[in-house]
């Protein structure tokens, strides 16, 4: 197929200059790029200029001491992603070509699923050791950042998105409980209505998390209201601080498997444990790499049974 007539092309610069670009509208720093991909300062700036002086258009503009994308800066910026993603599927297609099961995989998990989905990637990784993987992990406002985005192969999230065109599938249970200190007053009751702990101190997720999402829905729908006191972006110093009687929370049963056990309890609540589950997320119409088509095959035939198991571990633990 011939070259269109047109010679933009010609003026985009080299991929480098694209990826420097990328990082740099990622990070809005200099000094940051420069030291993510090994650089000398002055060079990261002079790959910049280069590229805004080849296209013709500033991408970059100075408001006080901050540096900022233009307009053509975010355009290009967008384009460079979909540059990439385009050659990261010729990589993936003609290592398939070669009979090499290789290329470069993109995740992105919510925080809550850092801790079952490493056991789901780490089989997939030994059977196809060749695949590099790029593992991000965030809270629910983040990924859906990254998802509009179009960052990465694929989204683990508990509640996707509404208002944007995915595909989905579901393919683990998340329940979320209620978790006290091992000497609450109401450790070893049964069938407890949550109204009894209204007064509690409760230890609530930051805003954008999908666990605070979830909570904050069921608060909604059950009437039920919560003393907030603290909020927290980790999982591991929630656990920590209702150990530390500094309140109680409502966690995904996912985050305790580690715990020990001797030091919270999770209470007999009336509706509890609140049923979700997790989803594989990805854009409609998105075209898939091999490398992440086969990973889709993978989690859709394998990756259920080995999180249910994950699962069925903590229930055998009396997690759940």
């Amino acid at each position: 197929m011939p070259f269109p007539h047109s010679r933009f092309h010609a003026k985009i610069g080299t991929f480098r200059q694209l990826e420097i670009f990328i990082k740099f509208a990622e990070t809005g720093s200099i000094s940051q790029t420069a030291n993510l991909l090994h650089l000398a300062q002055p060079s990261v700036s002079i790959q910049l200029k280069k590229l805004s002086d080849h296209l013709g258009v500033p991408l970059v503009e100075q408001v006080g001491r901050k540096l900022y994308l233009t307009d053509a800066g975010n355009e290009l910026y967008k384009s460079s992603l979909e540059i990439f993603d385009t050659l990261g599927r010729l990589e993936s297609r003609l290592a398939s070509l070669s009979g090499l099961q290789a290329g470069h995989l993109k995740l992105s998990v919510v925080t809550t699923a850092k801790y079952f989905f490493p056991h789901l990637l780490g089989p997939f990784c030994q059977r196809y050791p060749d695949i590099e993987v790029s593992f991000n992990i965030g809270n629910r406002g983040s990924m859906i950042s990254r998802l509009r985005e179009n960052k990465d192969d694929f989204y683990v999230f508990s509640h996707p998105p509404d208002d944007i065109e995915i595909e989905k599938f579901e393919f683990v249970n998340n329940p979320l409980v209620v978790v006290v200190h091992a000497e609450h007053p109401l450790a070893n009751k049964k069938n407890i209505d949550f109204a009894k702990l209204k007064n509690d101190p409760f230890i609530m997720r930051e805003p954008g998390s999908g666990t605070r999402f979830a909570v904050e829905k069921y608060l909604q729908d059950s009437g039920n209201s919560v003393n907030e006191k603290m909020t927290i972006e980790s999982n591991e110093a929630i656990k920590h601080s209702v150990m530390s009687k500094l309140g109680i929370s409502i966690l995904s049963v996912h985050t305790l498997s580690q715990a020990t056990k001797s030091s919270f309890k999770i209470l007999n609540v009336k509706g509890f444990p609140l049923k979700h589950h997790w989803y594989v997320v990805y854009l409609k119409n998105k075209q898939l790499s091999d490398v992440a088509r086969t990973f889709l095959e993978f989690l859709q035939v394998e990756g259920s049974d080995l999180a249910a198991e994950l699962l069925d571990n903590s229930v055998a633990k009396g997690y759940v």
